[in-house]
């Protein structure tokens, strides 16, 4: 399924959400403007995060590797279905905690989901991209503080799609079940996908136990 909008109101606007969908735009452009295959190749040598680079020199390199990537972005499609779920579900994470706290939270989650891939594969060359851990960390906090929300979604049945609206809970929780599920076969049956499902769960779950800490007072909340 594929989430279009949410039913909880924002009383902010979301100025970092917007910053950060601009900076993965903004570097996805450049990317793609170096041309050649090998010089993006190295750039996402550079800037994305290896997992033996971490083990081996956490800091500076690993270090700058794990917040660079999550602006990183290998497609179109990467990016732009990124970009959908922070713009469906970041605005309101950003309301809860306030522009400041919201980056910060953005930004920790970013480097421990790419901690928890680097867990999984210490000593794999291959560069991390992407900012879904992130992401993933916002779907969690969103589930800790709006359960009860309506997520109008694109489901797929077969060769057929439809538009339905389904409680948060649901969505969520059924978009970290496939996480898990993926992730568990990723170790039993290893280099078999270049998704990091472990970014995913890992992010997740940083959102669940941070949101606690970085929310503040929540607001009440309108669902239509």
């Amino acid at each position: 399924m594929i989430p279009l909008r949410d039913s909880t109101r924002s009383h902010s606007s979301p100025m970092v959400m917007y910053a950060i969908i601009a900076a993965c735009v903004g570097v996805y452009l450049y990317t793609t403007a170096l041309g050649s295959e090998s010089a993006q190749a190295e750039f996402f040598a550079t800037y994305g995060a290896i997992p033996a680079k971490v083990t081996a020199d956490l800091w500076p390199e690993g270090a700058r590797g794990l917040v660079t990537s999550m602006f990183l972005h290998g497609s179109w499609l990467h990016l732009g279905g990124n970009m959908l779920y922070l713009w469906v579900f970041g605005d309101n994470i950003e309301d809860a905690m306030g522009h400041g706290r919201f980056l910060v939270f953005y930004l920790l989650t970013g480097v421990g989901a790419a901690l928890a891939h680097v867990l999984t594969q210490p000593t794999s060359p291959v560069p991390l991209v992407g900012a879904s851990g992130a992401i993933a960390a916002v779907l969690g906090a969103y589930l800790v503080l709006y359960p009860r929300a309506s997520i109008l979604s694109l489901v797929f049945l077969g060769y057929f799609a439809r538009v339905m609206e389904l409680p948060a809970v649901l969505v969520l929780s059924l978009w970290f079940l496939i996480q898990v599920v993926q992730g568990l076969g990723a170790l039993a049956i290893p280099d078999v996908t270049t998704v990091a499902w472990w970014a995913h769960i890992g992010g997740f779950v940083a959102g669940v136990v941070l949101v606690f800490v970085f929310a503040r007072r929540r607001r009440p909340v309108f669902y239509a």
